[in-house]
């Protein structure tokens, strides 16, 4: 039976809680993001994030030295595959609106694609496979 090396992470929260003096919430706020000491920092292992495989090699131990297996789309973390797909739903948002706004018919495949798309939202949003369980490419 094959064997494969994977590595799994997951994020961890760190924080840090200081007082600043400032005009507004704003400059608070800008304040505390160019703060760049983060000696007093502290990690919140109760909130650490979901586990998703960062990566797959053929073979024992053969991490980053074997040959690389694509992982499958559903392990990978939740946030980059929302934000991967963000860009294909606003690809055929500006599609079809583009229609709407000059009365065209949609073309048939291009509401092919929209129902895919919204089929993979949806298995993304439950962190299923869906339709993206093969090169995970547009149709």
């Amino acid at each position: 039976m094959p064997e494969f090396a994977l590595e799994t992470t997951y994020h961890l929260p760190v924080f840090r809680q200081r007082t600043r003096e400032a005009e507004t919430p704003e400059a608070a706020c800008r304040l505390a993001i160019e703060d760049y000491d983060w000696s007093d920092q502290k990690e919140d292992y109760e909130s650490s994030g979901e586990t998703f495989v960062t990566g797959i090699w053929q073979g024992a131990d053969s991490a980053y030295r074997g040959p690389t297996v694509p992982v499958p789309p559903h392990f990978e973390e939740m946030l980059q595959r929302q934000a991967r797909h963000f860009e294909v739903l606003l690809g055929l948002l500006k599609i079809l609106l583009a229609d709407a706004g000059t009365q065209r018919r949609t073309a048939p495949e291009w509401l092919g694609k929209a129902k895919w798309a919204v089929q993979l939202a949806e298995a993304i949003l439950d962190g299923a496979p869906g339709p993206d369980t093969g090169a995970g490419d547009i149709p």
